[in-house]
Order: C-alpha cells, then structure tokens, then sequence
C-alpha cells in the first residue's frame, strides 16, 4: 500500500465541516491538521480551486501524501508544522476559514509502527511529529510517578490512574518500556480481571489516549491556539474544530465561551469596567455530531463534535 493509499480515509463530519465554513470562491483558508488531506480536497471540489488553501500538519507524512493528493490542484501552500505555532508560522497571513480535525487520525492508528495502536506490538512511539520531542517509551521510562497519574486521569479520566502509575515504575525498574505491548501489560496488571471482563472497549484505550496527550502535548497549548487562530480570520471568518474527546471538546468549548463573553467583572457588577469587548460570535446549531449515516460508515466518528465560532 502506497503512502497516498494509506492515508486514504473518509473525512469525520466531511459535510458539516463544508457548511460550517461559509466557503466562497476567491477566499483563504487553513487546514490546520490536514492528515490525508480529506477535508481540503473537499474544499477544493467544492470551490473548483477557486481559492487560497494552507494546508499544515506536525505529521511530515501526512504532509506528503496530502501533496500527492492535491497535485493537480493550484494556489496550496504546504507548511509542516503544528498548529500551535500557526500565528509564528503564517506572518501577516489572514484566512476566511479555518478548520481544525483534532486528534490521532486514522492512518496514525492503523500504521502499527508509530506505536498508537494497542492492538499490535510495535516500538511505543506515540509522537505525531517524528522528527522531534520524546517517545511514548522515553516519557514513560522517565516520567515520575505523579506525572503519569496525572496524565492518566486528566487526560482519560482513568480511575485506574494510581495504580497503573504504580505498575509503570515497578515493571520499568525491571526492564525499560520499549513496545506497546509493555504498555498494554502495565494496563492488565494494574486493572483486576473481573473489571476488564466488564468494560466496554479494550482496557488499555484510555491510558493509550492519556500517554499520547503527554507525548505531544495536545491539551495545554490548545486555548492560546485557538486564540491565535481567531488572530488570523478576517472579519466574518469561522474557526471550525472537531473533536474526539471530552477533554479536547471541554478546552474548545470554554476558549469559544471567552470569545463570545470575555467579561471578567463578577455576574452581580452593575456595569463591565474590565473593557474586554466579544471577538467571536457562536452559529447556532452547534455542536454537531455524526448522523447515523455516518456512524453506520465509520464507527471511529462515534465521539466526535464540530464546534464553530465566528469571528466579529
């Protein structure tokens, strides 16, 4: 399987996504994790390349094959990096439309070695970026034990947190972690059995999520990101995120709530003196989630919401 064919997936919320951003021909826009490139194609169909496309990704193979894609398309520049560095990354640049597909993207998971999956064993990787940063293997051989409990609760909700931080440290004191397999046993001896033959899903699901938060980082730059992206609409413009679990959406939710009502002054001051004015407005209809369609199609979209705000 080629490298184009691998990334080759449906798009999560492909129509809504297209509606939510008020395309027009002759605008700008920014996919800001481009992946394999489903969702600026769509842009791209839907406008006949009568627009501006900025397409980014941390993931340099996804930056490829969404090259190989969109060949036969014109007027789309390629930058490899994270979103959060958007505004350093794209000077002076401003957008009519911006969206954002948050998350592991299905390539991710299905590609065994960059070690996101627990169904194979592979090398723990983790890292969505890997030209830089620490391995899944590295943070957790190294990590304390307060750091991966914290992971593994604020990042999955966890209630296991303590104590698969506790196995982590013993088994790595036996021998370091270097697959996902090692991972996935860590989640089998902290779990008692009778609790895993309960549980929906595989038992290690949540503290696979946890560990690849921590690896890149996903959730604490996020609201100064989403920030900096309002930065870069034109008036009129819309921010469009899509996201996977409650911990992204929460972030989206609340950044999206400052934007619209910003005010600082406590709810019984008679009048605002903090002087901080709304930037965005909310579209009503939003969140959206998967129709049953979809669903039926892609069982992966099941958890997935699309969040806009308006830039005023």
């Amino acid at each position: 399987m080629s490298q184009l064919d691998a990334f080759r997936h449906t798009p999560v919320l492909l129509l809504e996504s297209l509606a939510a951003m008020n395309l027009r021909p002759g605008g700008s826009y920014l996919d800001g994790t481009v992946g394999g490139a489903g969702h600026s194609e769509a842009i791209l169909r839907v406008l006949e390349g009568q627009c501006g496309l900025v397409c980014m990704d941390r993931d340099g193979e996804a930056l490829s094959a969404a090259r190989a894609r969109l060949a036969n398309y014109e007027n789309v520049e390629y930058v490899h990096g994270n979103f959060h560095q958007a505004a350093e990354l794209l000077p002076g640049r401003r957008f009519d439309g911006i969206l954002l597909d948050l998350g592991v993207s299905s390539h991710q998971l299905d590609q065994a070695r960059r070690g996101f999956s627990y169904h194979e064993d592979a090398p723990l990787d983790m890292r969505m970026d890997q030209s830089r940063g620490v391995t899944a293997a590295q943070w957790l051989n190294t990590a304390g034990e307060k750091d991966i409990t914290r992971a593994l609760y604020d990042y999955a909700d966890e209630r296991w947190a303590a104590r698969i931080a506790k196995i982590i440290l013993e088994m790595r004191a036996e021998r370091p972690f270097e697959t996902t397999q090692d991972l996935v046993r860590a989640v089998d001896r902290a779990i008692p059995r009778a609790v895993r033959r309960k549980e929906e899903g595989h038992p290690a699901r949540r503290a696979f999520q946890a560990v690849r938060i921590a690896v890149n980082d996903e959730i604490a730059p996020l609201k100064q990101a989403l920030n900096d992206l309002l930065g870069l609409l034109n008036p009129g413009g819309r921010l469009a995120v899509i996201t996977f679990h409650s911990i992204e959406d929460r972030a989206v939710k609340q950044a999206f709530n400052t934007f619209k009502n910003p005010c600082t002054c406590p709810l019984d001051a008679p009048i605002c003196v903090c002087g901080r004015q709304p930037q965005a407005s909310l579209p009503k209809g939003y969140p959206k989630a998967p129709s049953e369609e979809e669903l039926a199609d892609n069982p992966r979209a099941r958890s997935a919401k699309l969040r806009v705000a308006q830039k005023l």
